[in-house]
């Protein structure tokens, strides 16, 4: 039982009933592991019961099902999301739901400069120590400076919150009132790999990746098969937004010690986590982890002082001259920017001039279509009769979805690894980039690709031009 301000402790029903919301006002909440799902159930509870419209709901990818995102309550609720989650796309394509293009580390940025007020924060935390202190848990990213600028904050308390060390201490008296629960966190279990994810794990580790490398990685099973062949490097140390299952076995390897990096030296640092319970019970009281705010973990001068600083990214797709689209399929939103601008920048930027951005992906998708496409969109100049002529090419031959948008620009791709091998875009020109990305292509869509490419260049340029000899 907590005890540390006993008038404070209200059950998620209670608590509605002192109207800490109102109508039109902005919610704030935690997400991924952190999503507090009793206390948005219980928000559209209190909303139904008094009539209460026009509230805003902004949130990081959130977990789990979202009962204000239910058609019904449009009229109610309105989902902001700063990186779309599954449970909101719906939503957003639907137009019941919106979010925001905006570099991760410049989130919270919106809540210094007002551009987003909320007045209501809802959170997930662990139980007070004996000091009174609370922990954000797996998610400190944009929690803890949106808590700063908010002038009513609930948390759900919640005994399988882990505590963690980094900058997710807070006070209970900070707390406006607070209901307890115990149930277990939001997970992401760990997928079986497929061959190709297999293959790309295995070639970007003993390619690209240095003994007393930084790494930074997302979640999924290409991470993760990245990881898994990293147990026989040295001095790895970790610097990313966030991180997954595949870091627990690397980190008891021993091949993690953090020893090489300028600041927060033997320590890992991230700045949101989710995964399974291995991983929670990992960075439970563990001082070895520490979890940052996403303006500093993702802050390009930060990261580009870490030594040979490799950041691994996805893609949902990439053109031939280099440009990646990752949040989006077609004109259909999918997820959002993300950290991967931040770290493929700050990768480039490395002091030491050791960095290593890299692109990660499977040559196709699960139903077999080209992932390296001729371009994202026709460029106005392209006449009329070569734009119908490149769009049946392109449905015929990739099923392609015009529309897609650009998070990362050529200019700042240089590695690109597919099951076929890797791809260094860095200092070529635009045909000899399309040749690179043809030579990592699935060999059914190479041929496709080629017809394509001297399409728009006229002309393949299978070599680099040969370096004038002074």
């Amino acid at each position: 039982m907590i005890c540390s301000v006993p008038s404070l402790l209200l059950t998620a029903r209670k608590y509605l009933r002192v109207k800490f919301i109102c109508i039109s006002d902005t919610v704030f909440t935690s997400g991924a592991a952190a999503t507090p799902k009793v206390l948005t159930d219980a928000m559209v509870e209190h909303a139904e019961k008094n009539d209460l419209v026009d509230i805003t709901v902004c949130h990081l990818h959130t977990e789990g099902e979202l009962a204000y995102c239910k058609p019904e309550l449009a009229h109610r609720f309105r989902s902001y999301s700063f990186f779309m989650g599954a449970n909101v796309r719906q939503a957003v394509a639907e137009g019941r739901a919106d979010n925001y293009a905006c570099f991760l580390h410049e989130v919270p940025r919106l809540f210094r400069y007002k551009l987003v007020k909320p007045d209501v924060a809802l959170v997930h935390v662990s139980p007070p120590d004996k000091h009174g202190f609370v922990s954000l848990g797996t998610s400190v990213d944009t929690v803890r400076v949106a808590l700063l600028h908010c002038p009513k904050i609930i948390a759900q308390v919640n005994p399988q919150m882990p505590r963690t060390f980094g900058e997710s201490a807070m006070h209970i008296s900070h707390l406006d009132a607070y209901t307890e629960i115990d149930m277990p966190l939001f997970k992401h279990g760990v997928k079986n790999p497929t061959e190709q994810e297999e293959q790309i794990g295995k070639i970007i580790a003993d390619n690209l990746v240095s003994d007393g490398a930084t790494l930074q990685m997302g979640i999924g099973s290409l991470p993760d098969c990245v990881l898994k062949h990293l147990h026989n490097h040295k001095d790895l140390g970790i610097h990313s937004e966030m991180f997954a299952n595949g870091l627990v076995a690397l980190a008891k390897s021993g091949a993690v010690t953090n020893r090489l990096k300028p600041m927060h030296q033997g320590r890992i640092v991230g700045s949101f986590i989710i995964g399974d319970q291995s991983l929670y019970d990992y960075v439970d009281d563990n001082p070895f982890v520490e979890l940052l705010g996403v303006d500093y973990v993702n802050n390009v001068k930060i990261i580009k002082t870490m030594p040979r600083m490799t950041a691994i990214n996805s893609a949902i797709e990439i053109d031939l001259t280099g440009q990646v689209c990752a949040d989006s399929i077609g004109t259909r939103f999918y997820s959002g920017f993300g950290g991967q601008v931040d770290f493929m920048r700050g990768a480039a930027e490395g002091t030491d001039h050791m960095g290593v951005p890299i692109i990660a992906m499977p040559s196709t998708t699960t139903k077999g279509e080209s992932k390296i496409v001729p371009l994202l969109k026709p460029g106005k100049a392209i006449k009329a009769k070569a734009i119908k002529e490149l769009l049946i090419l392109l449905h015929v031959c990739f099923n392609y979805n015009l529309g897609a948008g650009v998070i990362t620009t050529r200019a700042h791709v240089h590695y690109v690894v597919t099951e076929y091998g890797i791809a260094y875009l860095y200092g070529k020109s635009l045909r000899a980039r399309a040749w690179e990305l043809i030579k990592i292509a699935h060999p059914d869509h190479r041929e496709a690709l080629d017809k394509a490419a001297f399409d728009r260049f006229k002309k393949i340029e299978k070599h680099s031009p040969k370096k004038k000899q002074i």
